[in-house]
């Protein structure tokens, strides 16, 4: 497991490879407040899991605050995910996000009942969620893929497909496990 250091430095180079307005560490580390974000929230979810609830709850009320992102310390986060601008940015207790997840400004990750389950989406590795989509319920959006900018997203995304609109419906070429087609249409 890498070090507290090396998780820092990794997300550094992270911002500097996904952003190229970022023109230095420094910048990244003084003025990004997505990373600001995604550094508490491992603080958060730390004291989340150890049963320090409200501490955790208070202290990413604070982040909120200072960064305009809001991150529930019950969610869980890859490695190198990037949250660009942050601004508006919403993410749901029960949300999984895996590695090279980037997230633009307005994401809302949401949830679609009030019961105390599975109740919010689940990002797989390498997936691009664009500017002020919102994805809502226990749905996945498969490794890969992108929901562009806007989108609302009620359905699971098939992985290496890009969906836009509201409601989203997949665009361009998106083929099924056996390589048939997938059409316009969410398959399961």
């Amino acid at each position: 497991m890498p070090s507290i250091i090396e998780r820092v430095r990794e997300d550094i180079e992270t911002a500097l490879a996904k952003d190229p307005a970022a023109k230095s560490a420094l910048e990244v580390v003084l003025a990004y407040p997505g990373m600001h974000a995604l550094w508490t929230h491992r603080l958060t979810h730390a004291c989340w899991k150890r049963g320090f609830g409200l501490f955790a709850r208070v202290l990413s009320h604070i982040t909120r605050l200072l960064t305009g992102v809001e991150i529930h310390p019950g969610a869980e986060i890859g490695r190198r995910c990037f949250i660009d601008h942050g601004a508006g940015v919403v993410v749901g207790e029960t949300t999984d996000i895996g590695d090279d997840v980037m997230l633009y400004q307005g994401v809302t990750l949401g949830g679609d009942t009030l019961d105390d389950e599975k109740r919010h989406p689940t990002l797989d590795d390498g997936s691009t969620i664009g500017a002020n989509a919102t994805l809502l319920g226990p749905i996945t959006v498969g490794e890969g893929a992108s929901v562009g900018a806007g989108s609302v997203v009620l359905e699971s995304v098939p992985p290496n497909c890009t969906v836009v609109g509201n409601p989203a419906k997949l665009v361009g070429d998106c083929l099924d496990d056996e390589g048939v087609e997938l059409g316009g249409e969410f398959a399961e």
